[in-house]
C-alpha cells in the first residue's frame, strides 16, 4: 500500500512539474529574497499583496498551482482533491504568511525529504528538459497570490 502511496505521489509531482512550468509565465531572472532562520521568507517576492482570488484559481488550475494534485482543501466544488499532502483547512491558521511563502518558493529548505515541488525556483533539478532550464513553475506575484488565499484558510 506504501508502494503504491508513493508512486501516485511521484506521478502526482511529476505532472505538476511538467505541465505548470509548460503554462508559467517565468521570468529566467529570479527576484531577489530573503529566507530566514530556515523557516520564512518575511517580504514579498514583489512589493505588492496578493489577490486571494486569483491565488484561490492558481491552487485549483490543473496547469499553474495545481496544489488539488496532492492536497485535499476545503473547495467542495472541486473534484478529486489528493491525499499524499497534508489538507490545507486552516492551513493559514497554522502558518504565518512569510512561512507558506518559503513553503511554495522552495519547501526543501524546510524539510529537505518533502516530495512538494518549489514553485518558484530555477536551478538544482535534474534531468530538467531544455525548454524549462532555468525556468519557475509560477511568477513571483503568483506566489503572492497563493500565499494571500492560503491565509484565507483560516
Amino acid at each position: 500500500m506504501a508502494l503504491k502511496a508513493l508512486a501516485v505521489a511521484a506521478i502526482g509531482v511529476a505532472m505538476s512539474l511538467a505541465v505548470g512550468i509548460d503554462s508559467a509565465k517565468a521570468a529566467d531572472k529570479l527576484v531577489a529574497l530573503k529566507v530566514v532562520d530556515e523557516t520564512s521568507i518575511p517580504k514579498s517576492l514583489t512589493g505588492n499583496a496578493g489577490d486571494a482570488k486569483n491565488g484561490r484559481k492558481l491552487a485549483i488550475h490543473r496547469k499553474k498551482g495545481n496544489c488539488l494534485a496532492c492536497h485535499k482543501m476545503p473547495i467542495p466544488d472541486q473534484q478529486f482533491h489528493g491525499t499524499i499532502g497534508p489538507d490545507l483547512a486552516g492551513v493559514g491558521s497554522r502558518y504565518s504568511a512569510a512561512e507558506l511563502r518559503l513553503r511554495l518558493v522552495n519547501p526543501k529548505v524546510v524539510n529537505e525529504d518533502t516530495i512538494m515541488p518549489s514553485f518558484y525556483r530555477n536551478t538544482g533539478y535534474t534531468a530538467v528538459l531544455k525548454k524549462f532550464k532555468g525556468k519557475t513553475v509560477v511568477a513571483a506575484q503568483d506566489v503572492e497570490d497563493m500565499v494571500a488565499y492560503l491565509m484565507t484558510l483560516k
